[in-house]
């Protein structure tokens, strides 16, 4: 059971209490070594009886004293007559900088704390108000009264403190500090795995042109000329100068569909380039796809099992029979703005990514083809619609004077007839046929409308980013939801499939699932990423989201049985775990690694996900199959609880921290054999990893277990993390290295943290995506581009932002920027999906007028219990009249009882 909410001076009860029993194994010794140094501390109380017990771990503990209690070697005993408080003595080596730490555990009836030795200080004393205790030098005869009253006075903040009393943040608020990330852009048609990656000067260093590089998913096509794999280098304007001029967007903000400007001086030059078939018309009826076993075996990361083997063999045999070319379509106008004539320059595709490259081609300019040897046309390049002259060209234009140059490459090389059949295609009626292929995707998607338009966009590009990269055949084949440059995988594939589902594409969402279905091994284990183990969990979590959405009984049962096999699986790891040696440590605990790192441990993240995925297991049997149900159920809760005894006994280990208000709090390790968090170096070790110290800890780490419902997010426990996290692992509120993977941004929208929330919002989205084109890199050090499960995770933030269920609660617009109801804007919800069915949300600001309204409606049978919705006013003042629900001044919130399906609110200013 999880500790109830206590205001900071309480000592905390519950789970804390389990630790009793089993932590605390005597007193943890070294050798003593000769010469060293005796340290003295006190340990003072709020409370007046204090029983309990002194641990060291590498060091030695010499004596406890008591004014007026009883001691008795590692145990002391305060009398209820005066304030609890004791004088230890530590014989220690770990008092200097570096590993291996001499750290003290205090544990009483109430709770256990840690702390090392060597952060004892007089000026700023271990104060810990959440148990009432504090921990002072030798010497500092204060009362526990006194040293909270002197840090009260110092009025110092935490992080998340003076985000609190600042404005809230914006994009233009941050992004001038923050890092600006372009990203080379992908484009393709979705379904098939034929893509083409093009990059910028200014996107790579030490690249000195733009670079098309034509891929099979994330593999780069490899020919026999270029003996590896293709890549063409083209150029416009006079060259790579002093300027950073080159501006990118997407076609009408969204569409998969690339524009890129260049100006050099008085010359402009717009390109726009898009992808689509070289005959036949782009259609949703005319994309066939790709198998996604193919598509599988051009991702990276894709670990193959020997039962997996013959399929792979036997569809990589006709991999590569499209029944259509595919084309990279670029048209380049060029326009002299000046008042002058001015020269304008072209350098047309060329195989390599440098001039040094040796040429291996030859231009055919009365043809405008370009070939290799054996006259295989890989680029058609034409200039006002005739062959270009020459590979290179100078182009005097007169003031106001247009050219057109375009360019075709087929994703292959082609033969000379079918590059004469393309040279008659109309480039700009094949731009409108894609235009009409993007538009009918989103126009089966939900609609958000939103008065920020980078945000709106965002989320429109960011589905169609989703969907590009989404492999498999047309039109009921599996899909491969790849996630970027990797093939799927059950935790980082779980954003895309969850956003499907509330934009409303539930097709793309199961056959997204049976993914994981279909590549299940026969013992049940989903495995399919390098070696991570975390997989089989978080794919059932997303099958039970899947069902919270949907109510797809009949895929239920047809998927029941796999279903069954992987909680099986599970459940049988988790048996071969329950050893007492693990007691408090781990019992229970499945073990192995949920990233890069080789960190096989009884990892937090491993086992929330475990608990996680049966626990929705045994929520979608429950009508179906109640006695499966009820078997996986009693399981799933005994794991919680076996996790939450892992958890009680290290936060109990695990030494506190000191924070920004002059508290310090416990801490959590990332998983069970460790005694803190890992980036605090207590072992001789090194870790550093992706950019950052605070992986394990922040992006893998313990806030896992309130995402994934083992601790709730209200409790003691979770606040202390939030609070150590945001003091150690966030910059500007936001994780480093891949912050997507932290889950602190859930947690805060989950408590309605405003402020908090649109910090950690703006300062990671505007630093990790492309603010242009609006794709993602996987990490805030420019690897691995595209990165879906990056894009997801924001596209995901944004819809907790405007919705959010909460048990049977939908909570609305609950952490969006007050500058959203400025007088005249709107927000609008239209088609989205939630558990409870369709939402149709409009809201209106008319401060001006001196009111805000909103309209809702929730169709279907699983309409919520109660609805609130948020509608802050600009100036943040508090409302005269509120007509449709109870308000909630304090979280300026509008609560709907008993929710009939549809509601209209008022509030008057």
């Amino acid at each position: 059971m999880m500790m109830n909410r206590l205001d900071p001076t309480c000592r905390p009860t519950g789970i804390y209490l389990v630790i009793w029993g089993f932590f605390f194994v005597g007193v943890m010794t070294s050798s003593p070594v000769l010469g060293q140094q005796n340290t003295r501390f006190r340990v003072v109380w709020k409370e007046k009886e204090v029983q309990g017990e002194v641990a060291v771990h590498n060091g030695v503990l010499k004596q406890i004293e008591t004014t007026k209690g009883k001691t008795k070697n590692d145990t002391f005993r305060t009398t209820p007559n005066e304030t609890a408080q004791i004088t230890v003595e530590v014989s220690g080596t770990g008092t200097a900088l570096g590993p291996e730490p001499t750290r003290v555990s205090v544990k009483t009836r109430s709770h256990t704390f840690a702390f090392l030795l060597r952060d004892i200080n007089r000026d700023y004393p271990v104060f810990i108000p959440d148990y009432g205790v504090a921990v002072l030098a030798d010497g500092d005869l204060r009362a526990y009264t006194e040293v909270e009253k002197d840090i009260l006075l110092r009025k110092s903040s935490t992080k998340v403190q003076q985000i609190e009393r600042e404005e809230e943040t914006s994009f233009a608020a941050v992004a001038s500090a923050n890092r600006n990330m372009s990203v080379p852009i992908w484009l393709g048609i979705s379904r098939d795995m034929r893509m083409f990656d093009i990059s910028e000067e200014l996107q790579d260093a030490g690249q000195e042109g733009k670079i098309i590089r034509p891929k099979y998913a994330s593999s780069g096509v490899r020919l026999s000329e270029t003996d590896g794999h293709a890549a063409y280098l083209y150029a416009l304007g006079r060259g790579v100068g002093v300027r950073n001029n080159i501006s990118r967007r997407l076609e009408q903000g969204s569409l998969p569909i690339y524009h890129s400007e260049l100006r050099d001086d008085d010359v402009a030059y717009h390109s726009v380039s898009f992808v689509s078939f070289a005959n036949q018309p782009l259609t949703a009826e005319t994309n066939k796809g790709t198998h996604y076993v193919v598509s599988d075996k051009h991702s990276f990361g894709r670990t193959f099992k020997d039962e997996h083997q013959e399929e792979v063999e036997e569809r990589m045999k006709t991999a590569y029979d499209f029944e259509d070319d595919m084309v990279l379509y670029s048209r380049t106008t060029i326009e002299n703005t000046g008042a002058v004539p001015r020269y304008a320059w072209i350098k047309t595709p060329r195989p390599g990514t440098g001039w040094w490259y040796k040429k291996i081609h030859e231009y055919n300019s009365e043809t405008g083809f370009s070939s290799y040897s054996n006259h295989r046309v890989f680029c058609i390049s034409l200039l006002n619609g005739k062959p270009l002259p020459n590979e290179e060209m100078a182009i005097l234009l007169q003031p106001g004077e247009k050219a057109e140059y375009d360019f075709l490459m087929p994703h292959t090389p082609i033969t000379v007839e079918k590059a004469r059949s393309l040279v008659g295609q109309s480039l700009p009626g094949r731009l409108e046929e894609s235009k009409r292929y993007w538009h009918k995707k989103l126009a089966t998607a939900g609609k958000i409308t939103v008065p920020e338009k980078r945000i709106e966009q965002m989320l429109k590009a960011g589905l169609l980013h989703l969907d590009l990269i989404t492999f498999g055949q047309q039109p009921q084949g599996t899909l491969s939801a790849n996630i970027g440059v990797y093939s799927p995988i059950g935790t980082e594939s779980a954003p895309i499939i969850q956003y499907y589902l509330s934009m409303g594409w539930f097709d793309e969402a199961r056959r997204s699932l049976n993914y994981f279905l279909d590549t299940q091994l026969k013992s049940g284990y989903i495995q399919n990423y390098e070696g991570y183990t975390v997989e089989t969990g978080a794919a059932l979590w997303t099958m039970g989201e899947y069902i919270r959405y949907t109510g797809d009984t009949r895929w239920l049962q047809q998927a029941k049985p796999k279903i069954l096999k992987s909680v099986d699986y599970l459940l049988q790891w988790r048996e071969k775990n329950k050893k007492e040696a693990l007691k408090g440590r781990g019992y229970g605990m499945i073990d192995g690694k949920v990233a890069d790192p080789e960190d096989h441990f009884h990892q937090f993240m491993l086992n929330g996900y475990a608990y996680l995925g049966l626990s929705r297991i045994a929520e979608i049997l429950r009508t179906s199959d109640p006695e499966a149900s009820g078997r996986i159920h009693r399981e799933a809760e005994a794991w919680k609880k076996d996790i939450q005894e892992t958890v009680a006994t290290l936060m109990g280990i695990s030494p506190v921290v000191p924070i920004g208000d002059g508290r310090w709090v416990p801490t959590l390790p990332p998983w069970a054999e460790a005694d803190g968090p890992r980036n605090l170096l207590l072992k001789k070790e090194t870790f550093w990893s992706h950019g950052t110290f605070t992986g394990a800890d922040a992006m893998l780490g313990p806030l896992y277990l309130v995402f994934c419902e083992v601790i709730d997010p209200r409790s003691p426990e979770t606040r202390v993390m939030l609070d150590y996290h945001s003091e150690l692992f966030y910059q500007g509120n936001a994780a480093f290295s891949q912050p997507y993977y932290s889950r602190h941004n859930w947690l805060q929208a989950k408590l309605g943290m405003v402020k908090p929330f649109l910090s950690t919002y703006y300062n990671t989205m505007s630093a990790h995506a492309d603010r242009e084109t609006y794709t993602f890199w996987e990490h805030l050090y420019r690897v691995s581009q595209h990165k879906t499960h990056e894009e997801a995770w924001f596209l995901m933030e944004t819809r907790w932002m405007l919705y959010m269920e909460d048990g049977d609660t939908l909570s609305l617009l609950k952490t969006i920027p007050r500058a959203w109801m400025e007088d005249g804007k709107e927000i609008s919800l239209e088609g989205v999906k939630s558990y409870f069915g369709d939402i149709q949300l409009k809201t209106k600001s008319s401060t001006d007028a001196g009111f805000i309204e909103a309209t809702l409606q929730c169709a279907g049978t699983r309409k919520p219990g109660a609805v609130t919705i948020r509608l802050p006013h600009p100036d943040n003042k508090r409302p005269s009249k509120v007509t449709g629900g109870t308000y909630n001044s304090e979280t300026e919130t509008i609560t709907i009882a008993n929710f009939n399906g549809s509601a209209q609110v008022r509030v008057e200013f």
